[in-house]
């Protein structure tokens, strides 16, 4: 590309790319992204990023070309790679200078020369590094910055590289420029002190930046650069120098020393000493007061944390077997915390920090809704100072509950009684101890008798209704959610579920919130009785879904559909007669939720439980049901990214309670093919489906979608996990199980395979026994099938019919103790006895061979005892159809579960003795053979089996 004429026509490309108009938006994208092979592009690109006359979002488009291009184009092995004359060209004009004005673009900048980095230094760009950090000397404020940045950026992408010869070379790095770099960010953190102290507010904004960039520099450099950073003195006195100058300048919170425990455990332990002094000093002590703001308290509490709970500085339970290092970290830790320390640092966390703020106070007032979302976990609430002072107080009573148990103990002694409405700092530390009630039920399990505290305490305060009481209603419902699963007598539950039911009478929309969220907690214990929460299902239903109907909040809606879900799923069928609002409300909500994939995700979930909860009755909800699963399950659609998994699970429970097969649900199964296709972790879940249409409705299905499901089989067999192997066989195994004939017809391409694999002694006893249950099902049940398949099997091996199936045979038996399920056992031992009497030459030249009458009673006799040991030998046999008498906790059984029992009437594994079998088979036999050939048959089989076999027999 010559550079004068393209420079222009790639300026006019790059100008009509930033129009609005998408009549030169299309044209000008498609030409830049043509030009994007074209030898000289991204020179041009470097001449116009570089050009600062030129209009800001031309420049900032042109970088992001380029940046790209490093991606697509600079490795050396990429499909048509820049040429190393114009990549050694690129290189050098990228760090001829340093003084681009616009921030957005000088960033931009900066990560494209650490991409190139990456890629080429030190081995093609050895000049960079030098270059930075002469840059980084000079005197001009602006090429002093930008080369910090780019020498910031730079250093993060080599410390990503994890190959070890990469890391070699960062670590040289390292030691050659972290003096430098330590000298640096002293400098720049000396100008900012000087400078505010002299109230030359621009020039100390420009400093601190400076002095962040360099501190991250150094954090990369310390973390990353030394295999044994405590060896080296540089890096403590750096680490040493922190703390020092953290008193001087406390906005410097992103200091190193977190990061640097994590990576280094043991290189810290000199450091853990100063380390609580510091963080201990201004979180917990009067020293703060004035200096701290919340960013950093929150980094001094990760830090105080990660020391507390770090396995490294904990010794073994058997003092011997303990590292040196362990033993000194641990000597350290217990010399700091004392009982004086932490008493003060319990004291303080609970009654400052857990205090509810003004702030939160008035966004209560103002926005409950909000509030409530926050208090429960909302996308700022994750990195707020609240959710970090919780973790450290979990941890640290952990660690020390002996010591802490008698201080909070004590807290909630003082608070007995109900508090003074008209005393707002009584009612704020109540809820704070409360709080930390809640937060260490297990670590307090065996110090408080909650059953007592509650009947005494706690209902009490649940029936104050004062409206400034709100905030002490909302914790108690919340401590009871918190220990209900921890102590609380399942005979108190009646009398919560009414205190609920009496408490929605409060308006507030928080304590209302807590109160059904909470409401999961007893429902959804291990410990929770259907029968003492039907007499308030209506009620607590109704108002459940009132409140569903009053929030608008997609956090909030999703936690109250959780809620909803647990109850549906606890009661099961006892729900029916109390849907019918939830069942009209739903589509409505599922509409106004399309641009929230987690709140659709949250409507799935609460669907499974209405299905299974509705059981054959859900069909009337098709209408709305079946979109729902075809959206959720189709590939082509954006959705199903965040919608699959809970799809899946619907649609399968959408079939196991499906009376009877509609054409919209047989119409669903095209999203299949796309699925089985993509391989994914949900893939046991496609399987699961499948078998479903095949119990629902096996012949409907197999003559739509057979042939393309078997195609699909056939390739997920290339390149499949044995247990993925035996998903996919499974599926062919109960298609034969519903219909023996259809189902061998529609799935014939696969049954050679498995014959072979049989025949060839299949070496992973699962797949075997797989394999011997489905040849099982075709030998008894479609014999000419079984004859046919035989024919063409002899005809590939290049054997007679009778060797062949000899072999088999044979085959079957060594391997019958990889048969593990009784109902497959006997099948194998009722398919293998099906080949008698037979008038076949083949098949009798097989029975005539010697051993092989053996093997064949003998098959039937260990069957037997191996299923009497697991099973009766008659509780095998299902004469009728019987529904079974359920208790109030267990689930009825779904349509599927009756297609199966109705099946298993017909099935010959369920319907025949294996007794009357084996007689039959002989008795006719003997009768094809006469007496004296059945004898001299029988001559062949060992005299201890023929006694078992007249024993077993006995009585026929």
């Amino acid at each position: 590309m010559d550079m004068e004429s393209a420079s222009s026509v790639v300026l006019q490309a790059l100008t009509q790319a930033t129009s609005q108009d998408t009549a030169l938006l299309k044209p000008a994208e498609e030409q830049l992204r043509q030009w994007e092979t074209q030898p000289g592009f991204y020179s041009v690109l470097l001449n116009i990023f570089n050009n600062h006359m030129l209009d800001v979002n031309v420049r900032w488009l042109a970088v992001l070309y380029f940046k790209n291009g490093i991606d697509r184009y600079w490795r050396r092995v990429a499909p048509n790679a820049l040429s190393e004359d114009e990549k050694t060209s690129l290189r050098a004009g990228l760090i001829t200078n340093f003084n681009e004005p616009v921030n957005q673009i000088a960033t931009q900048i900066a990560v494209l020369i650490a991409k190139v980095a990456r890629l080429d230094c030190p081995r093609q760009w050895p000049e960079l590094i030098p270059i930075l950090l002469e840059s980084v000397k000079g005197q001009d404020g602006l090429q002093q910055h930008r080369a910090l940045l780019t020498f910031y950026h730079v250093t993060k992408t080599l410390a990503s590289k994890r190959l070890a010869q990469d890391k070699r070379l960062f670590q040289d790095l390292a030691s050659g420029i972290y003096s430098f770099a330590c000298s640096l960010w002293s400098h720049h953190t000396d100008c900012f002190l000087q400078q505010v102290l002299a109230v030359d507010q621009a020039h100390a904004l420009s400093s601190l930046e400076r002095t962040l960039l360099s501190l991250k520099v150094l954090r990369k450099l310390t973390v990353h650069g030394f295999q044994e950073p405590q060896q080296n003195m540089e890096v403590m006195g750096f680490l040493n120098a922190v703390f020092e100058r953290l008193k001087q300048f406390l906005e410097c919170s992103k200091y190193p020393e977190k990061y640097f425990l994590e990576v280094h455990p043991c290189a810290f332990i000199p450091l853990i000493q100063r380390s609580l002094e510091f963080a201990v000093s201004y979180v917990f002590t009067a020293a703060g007061d004035g200096l701290i703001f919340e960013r950093f308290t929150v980094q001094c509490m990760n830090l105080i944390k990660t020391i507390v709970k770090n396995e490294a500085y904990k010794p073994c339970k058997n003092i011997e077997d303990s590292k040196p290092e362990s033993l000194e970290a641990h000597k350290i830790k217990t010399a700091f915390f004392t009982h004086p320390t932490l008493t003060e640092i319990g004291r303080r966390l609970v009654s400052h920090y857990f205090l509810l703020t003004k702030e939160e106070l008035a966004m209560w007032e103002e926005d409950p809704e909000g509030f409530a979302v926050e208090e429960t976990g909302g996308d700022s609430w994750k990195y707020s100072l609240r959710p970090c002072t919780e973790v450290l107080f979990l941890d640290i009573f952990h660690n020390y509950s002996q010591t802490l148990t008698p201080v909070l103990l004590e807290m909630v002694l003082n608070l007995q009684g109900p508090s003074n409405v008209e005393d707002p700092v009584q009612l704020l530390m109540k809820d704070a101890v409360y709080n930390a009630v809640g937060l260490a039920a297990y670590e307090l399990f065996d110090n408080i008798d909650f059953d007592q505290w509650f009947n005494n305490q706690l209902l009490g305060e649940l029936q104050v209704s004062h409206h400034r009481y709100k905030l002490i209603r909302r914790r108690v419902i919340w401590l009871i959610g918190q220990w209900i699963s921890v102590k609380f007598k399942s005979e108190l539950r009646p009398l919560l579920y009414e205190v609920i039911l009496n408490l929605m009478q409060d308006p507030d929309l928080v304590t209302c919130q807590f109160l059904f969220l909470n409401v999961s907690s007893p429902v959804d214990d291990f410990e929770f009785r259907t029968e003492q929460f039907l007499p308030y299902l209506e009620s607590i239903f109704s108002l459940l879904f009132q409140l569903l109907q009053q929030v608008t909040e997609c956090d909030t809606k999703m936690q109250v559909l959780h809620v909803i879900s647990c109850v549906i799923e606890r009661v099961n069928i006892q729900i029916r007669p109390y849907v019918g609002c939830l069942v009209q409300y739903l589509p409505l909500l599922w509409k106004q939720s399309e641009e929230h994939n987690m709140l659709r995700c949250a409507i799935l979930t609460t669907l499974v439980h209405l299905v299974q909860g509705l059981g054959a009755e859900s069909k009337n909800l098709y209408l709305f049901l079946l979109p729902v699963i075809q959206l959720s399950t189709d590939v082509s659609q954006p959705p199903h990214v965040y919608l699959l998994e809970d799809g899946l699970e619907l649609w399968l429970v959408t079939l196991e309670n499906s009376p009877a097969i509609t054409p919209e649900l047989l119409r669903i199964f095209q999203n299949m093919s796309a699925l089985l296709e993509m391989s994914s972790e949900n893939l046991r879940t496609c399987f699961q489906i499948v078998n479903a249409y095949i119990y629902l409705s096996a012949t409907d299905f197999l003559q739509n979608y057979a042939e393309g499901l078997c195609r699909s089989f056939c390739n997920l067999l290339k390149d499949i996990t044995n247990e993925g192997q035996v998903q996919v066989l499974k599926v062919v195994e109960v298609a034969l199980k519903v219909s023996p004939v259809l189902g061998a017809h529609m799935f014939q391409p696969l049954l050679p395979s498995v014959f072979r694999g049989i025949v060839d002694g299949e070496r992973y006893p699962v797949v075997m026994s797989t394999y011997l249950g489905i040849m099982g099902r075709v030998l008894l049940q479609n014999a000419s099938f079984f004859s046919s398949l035989l024919t063409q099997m002899a005809s590939e091996y290049n054997q007679e019919i009778g060797q062949l199936l000899g072999g088999v045979i044979e085959m079957w038996v060594d391997r019958m103790d990889n048969i593990t399920q009784p109902e497959r056992r006997k099948l194998s031992s009722l398919a293998l006895l099906s080949l008698l009497p037979s008038d076949n030459s083949a098949l009798e030249c097989m029975c005539s061979c010697v051993g092989c009458m053996y093997m064949l009673v003998h098959v039937c006799l260990s069957t037997c005892n191996y299923v009497c040991v697991f099973l009766s030998a008659s509780c095998m046999l299902m004469s009728h159809f019987e529904e079974p008498k359920l208790t109030d906790d267990e689930e009825p059984p779904t349509e599927q579960d009756k297609r199966k029992k109705l099946l298993a009437l017909e099935d010959p594994v369920h319907s025949v003795s294996l007794q009357q079998y084996v007689y039959e088979k002989l008795k006719a036999q003997q009768a094809l053979m006469g007496d004296q050939g059945f004898g001299a048959l029988m001559e062949t089989v060992d005299t201890e089996i023929v006694r078992q076999l007249q024993e077993f027999l006995q009585g026929l």
